[in-house]
């Protein structure tokens, strides 16, 4: 449990924003390009369409958009932040951190910003760490974004991935509080998936320099069976963790919020913890797997049916593998 000691404040969620791009990418586009169907694809994944980012954007540009959202949504002002914590797996570029760019965006001169990898459980990890830095003390106003432009990185001929996938980037903001937030996290990981889920090149292994460079490296691969057993099965121990020890029955959740991999894998956890259908939140269908956006996009998006107080369990699998489950009362 967070919050040992009584007189250190709890980390909460004070604003929420996110933002997807305006161009839309549908199964009957991807009949154009490869063997496919829009009955085949809506049966193996519950997606009909995905957002994909213009051409000339990048990450941190989604993640701005995003922030200013959060900020005319709550009258929050921008120049309070001082910390800002990005989850991505793509980058603006290799260096510096797209947390340095955004915060250059949003003109901020002062603030401790920097990204954290860890895929499509990065906004969880991001999340964490957010929420200790709050209930130290040492930062008071801080930014949690979770911002992909996986689109980038898919091959349009690969019926694997290109199904998958889509742009988007979602925003939290944390703050101190007297009353409880951010409950507790569970987080674990290993490198055991590294070979089933990956971007091979533009890493110091398989540098882009390389001659000659070999393309492929370049595209997000994943081998789909692997990913979908290992995504059920840490989702759910991660969720039947989290809520044992913290002493809680599934009945005492409000809301599921999981990672929008696969509705297929979003249904078999929701069956393997025993939580009702209708308490569980999905945007899938018309945004697909945003990476490390796909947990606060989906809270953002379903907003209306979230109440202040209700007990939220949000829970993840990226590449790596990692993967978890975090704790939290809504406070908005």
């Amino acid at each position: 449990m967070r919050n040992i000691y009584s007189s250190r404040p709890y980390a909460a969620i004070t604003a929420i924003g996110g933002y997807l791009p305006q161009e839309r990418r549908t199964n009957f586009d991807l009949e154009q390009v490869c063997d496919t169907s829009d009955e085949w694809i809506i049966k193996r994944t519950g997606i009909k369409e995905r957002r994909i980012l213009e051409a000339g954007l990048a990450t941190s540009d989604m993640a701005v958009m995003a922030i200013h959202d959060l900020c005319t949504r709550y009258n929050k002002d921008v120049a309070d932040v001082d910390a800002i914590i990005v989850a991505t797996s793509t980058p603006d570029v290799l260096m510096p951190a797209t947390a340095n760019i955004i915060a250059q965006k949003l003109n901020l001169n002062n603030v401790w910003a920097f990204d954290m990898n860890a895929a499509c459980s990065g906004f969880l990890y991001a999340l964490d760490m957010g929420a200790s830095l709050v209930e130290t003390e040492r930062y008071k106003n801080v930014l949690i974004v979770g911002a992909d432009n996986i689109s980038a990185f898919v091959n349009i001929h690969d019926r694997s991935t290109n199904i998958l996938f889509g742009d988007g980037a979602g925003v939290i903001w944390l703050e101190p509080s007297a009353e409880e937030g951010i409950i507790d996290a569970f987080m674990q990981s290993n490198g055991d998936g590294r070979d089933f889920l990956n971007i091979e090149g533009g890493g110091s292994l398989y540098p882009t320099s390389e001659k000659p460079f070999n393309q492929e490296r370049s595209y997000l691969k994943q081998d789909g069976k692997v990913v979908f057993k290992q995504a059920v099965q840490s989702m759910s121990n991660a969720c039947k963790s989290i809520l044992e020890r913290n002493q809680l029955g599934i009945e005492a959740v409000d809301w599921l919020i999981p990672h929008q991999a696969n509705k297929r894998i979003i249904d078999a956890v929701g069956k393997d913890i025993n939580i009702q259908k209708n308490k569980t939140l999905t945007n899938i269908e018309y945004r697909g797997n945003t990476i490390a956006a796909t947990i606060p996009l989906c809270i953002w998006e379903n907003i209306k049916q979230i109440q202040k107080g209700d007990l939220l369990m949000l829970t993840a699998f990226g590449a790596g593998f990692s993967w978890g489950a975090s704790l939290l009362r809504w406070m908005i």
